[in-house]
Formats: structure tokens, sequence, C-alpha cells
């Protein structure tokens, strides 16, 4: 096949666009609903028209299900259901009262200051720009715990009364230590200006059965003892229909699996595609196949997490040199812009591999937004992507995943994995909240 050919093929297919349309309709597709099993089966199905051995590989995942939160002051409700306050995932179900104390953007140092034994904890989603790094929110709600907080309210910093949402709890703590929730920034606000030193009480209800999840795969391409893994999670936050997170990484893998089918004899290793189970409670599906496989297996892993939200693809490659120059060819070649860095990304499903040196990019888009922008909140709805823009990035991304199957590249020790976590003062941040896998 010619290259007009699967690139004119691709950019007037509509089979990507049409999962993701799947996708956002079935609705709830929280870790361990009936919807992400009804989402996974539908990502199964599509992937069998264009590759093979398409399956359902299920798994135990602690379950969660969403019940009423509120905040009240003086035995009244000042913010509840109806007004812009829901539970975090895996927040225990339970009510605590204390003092509000707003610790603002909740960099270390704001615990550090501030006194939080027996308080209710305000904290914002987003960093000062001249911060050094990101600060995942699970950090901020242990520093938290560690401060002596009774509870967690995590205060969006986009505007439009959109709560945000994300999960709490540890890997060998699946649910967390105190009542967590998430309140709009109007809402942060106002707590801030009404009850800031005053007491309030946090209450969540919610639900924590055992569940199951389950992992997606299919795979095309010669037989080879090495494969390429093209990734992305099927699973989205409950509040929402998920189509930026990630609906659309979903759905653009099987675009191209649809655009490999037609060009199966120029891969030079198997291609097997994975749409990851349980991704937003803690990267439970990818953790669970890292832990199974032959990590030496794996050529390379490429993970699709937040494409389509913008036109330029944003590529990590975590110190993988020959990945971000794999990358830049694609980008020569088509003459569309693509950006990459070296900087360790450890949000997502490629990282349980990357984590002990397998290759891997964790492929985003750039926004020029501070944080996830609409992500984790009710307005992360199909309406804020494009045809077009899923279109091109599959292109790209097509001929990017030929390329890694072309060569085999060099792992990386972990401890080099994990001296650039402690370079880019990721390191005590992971250890914090239970996700440093390496002995010290």
């Amino acid at each position: 096949m010619t290259d007009s050919e699967w690139i004119g093929e691709t950019f007037t297919s509509d089979v990507g666009w049409s999962h993701l349309e799947t996708l956002v309709d079935v609705g709830n597709r929280m870790a361990g609903s009936a919807g992400e099993r009804e989402a996974a089966e539908a990502t199964r199905d599509a992937l069998a028209e264009y590759a093979e051995d398409a399956r359902l590989e299920r798994f135990d995942i602690q379950g969660w299900v969403r019940g009423d939160s509120s905040i009240a002051a003086d035995g009244t409700t000042v913010t509840g259901a109806d007004h812009e306050v829901i539970a975090l995932p895996r927040s225990p179900a339970s009510e605590a009262t204390g003092d509000l104390v707003d610790v603002g953007y909740g960099l270390p140092t704001d615990f550090e200051d501030a006194d939080c034994e027996g308080k209710v904890v305000l904290v914002r989603s987003d960093v000062p720009e001249w911060y050094e790094r990101y600060i995942h929110r699970r950090e901020k709600y242990y520093h938290a715990v560690e401060a002596g907080a009774v509870a967690f309210v995590y205060r969006n910093h986009v505007e439009g009364m959109l709560p945000p949402t994300g999960s709490v709890g540890t890997e060998d703590a699946p649910i967390g230590e105190i009542p967590a929730v998430g309140v709009a920034s109007e809402t942060g606000a106002r707590l801030a200006r009404r009850y800031a030193g005053d007491p309030v009480t946090v209450a969540v209800d919610c639900g924590t059965p055992a569940a199951t999840s389950q992992n997606v795969h299919a795979e095309l391409g010669p037989d080879t003892d090495e494969r390429v893994l093209v990734t992305s999670h099927v699973d989205a936050h409950d509040i929402a229909e998920g189509a930026s997170d990630n609906g659309a990484g979903t759905a653009t893998v099987v675009e191209i699996a649809r655009a490999l089918a037609a060009r199966e004899d120029e891969l030079a290793s198997r291609v097997e595609f994975v749409a990851f189970g349980a991704e937003e409670v803690g990267l439970v599906g990818s953790g669970r196949l890292a832990a199974e496989r032959d990590l030496d297996s794996i050529r390379a892993i490429l993970n699709l997490d937040g494409i389509v939200r913008g036109r330029t693809l944003q590529c990590f490659t975590h110190g993988f040199d020959a990945l971000g120059e794999a990358a830049e060819s694609v980008a020569d070649r088509f003459d569309h812009p693509v950006t990459t860095s070296p900087e360790q990304s450890p949000h997502s499903d490629h990282w349980p591999f990357v984590t002990w040196g397998v290759p891997g990019v964790h492929v985003t888009s750039e926004t020029g937004e501070t944080g996830r922008g609409w992500g984790h909140t009710h307005a992360d709805t199909l309406d804020k992507l494009e045809p077009r823009t899923l279109r091109e990035q599959a292109i790209l991304l097509t001929d990017l995943a030929v390329t890694l199957t072309e060569e085999s590249y060099d792992r990386t020790a972990p401890e080099t994995i994990a001296a650039a976590l402690e370079a880019e003062n990721l390191a005590a941040g992971m250890k914090i909240t239970g996700d440093w896998p390496y002995d010290d």
C-alpha cells in the first residue's frame, strides 16, 4: 500500500471517531463497573475487525461506588450533591469535623507552614507557574494525611462550577485514610472566605465492594519474540463521558489497528494492542500485565493518554533518546509538529513498564493549559474534541508504531530511572503516595 493510499484512508475513516462515540455513550465507565465492562467488550469487538486473538483478560480490583457527599458548617449543609461537591474515588465512607484551613497550592512547604492537625484541609488542584514541578492530587492528599488532617477538600483551579475528581488511596491500601471531596473553584473560594478557621464537617457516603475489571488485548504482525505494545485505558471517572480521558486514546488505538492491518507486511515485529482497565484507580490493569509479562519481550510501549485534546502531539520519552528520535523522524516525514520531552511521566499505563527499564513513550497533546483542563470534571465531553484531530494524530501514531517495530531499543537500568526521578524532584512525591517501587 502506498503512503497516499493508507494516509487517505485514515484521514477519511470514521472507525476511530465512531468508536469514541460508542464509548462516551456507554455512560459510567468507572473501574469495576458494568459500564467499564461494556466499553471493554465493545473495544474488543472493534479490534477483532482488524487484529487477531481479540480477548478480555479479567482481574479483581477494589471497587468503589459513589454515594452522596457534603460539607456542612453550623449544622447546615453549605455545599452538597447539588452544590459543586463530589467525593474523590476511593475516599472512605466517613464523616469528619475540624477547623477549615486553606493551604493554597498544597506545596510541601505549604503543609509545613500550616497547622493541619485535626483540621479540614482545602487545597488547589494546580501549582504556581514558578514552581519546579507538577504535584499530583494524591501527593497533596497524603501530605494532608501525614500532617494530621481529618478531611481533604480538593478545589479545582479551572473556573466554571466544575468540581474535580480523581482517586486517592495506595496500592497496598486502596481506600484512603480520610474522607476526600472535590469542589468547584468558585465553591472553594466561598468556603475559604466564609469558613476559614471555623469548624466544618466533610461527609462521604460510598460503597467499597469487591469488583472485577479487565484488559482488552488484540495483536497482528509477524510472530516475533519481541513485540511493540500500543496502549490506552478504557475506564473513565463516573462523573463525565470521559471523552478525552481516555476515550480518545482507546478510539485511536482502534483506528491505528485498522491502518496497521493494511500495512501488516511493513511490520518488523509483532504489535499488541492493549486497552487497560482500572487506570484511574492506580494503574491497576497495566501493573498487572507488567507483573505477568517477560519485560524483555517488549520492544517498546507506545501509550496514548490525553491525545486529541490539542492538535500537536507531545511525547514524553523518559530519557530513551532513540524513542525521541523515532518520534521526530515521523514529524519530519509528515512535516507536522510533534514535541518531545526526555522527562519522566509517571502517571499513566506505560509507567509500570518504564519503571523497570522498558523503552516507553507517553503520548499526550499540547493544550496550553495548566493541569488537566476539562479532564476529571463533568466537562470532559465529546464536544471538546474534533474528528480532524483524531484522524491527523492516528496517521502520525500509525507511522510511529511501524517505526518502533523496526529496531530493538536499549533497556535502561531501573537505577537510571530512579535517578532521573530524583533529579526531576518526583521521587519524594512518589514515596509519600506509596508509588516508589525501588529499594533505597
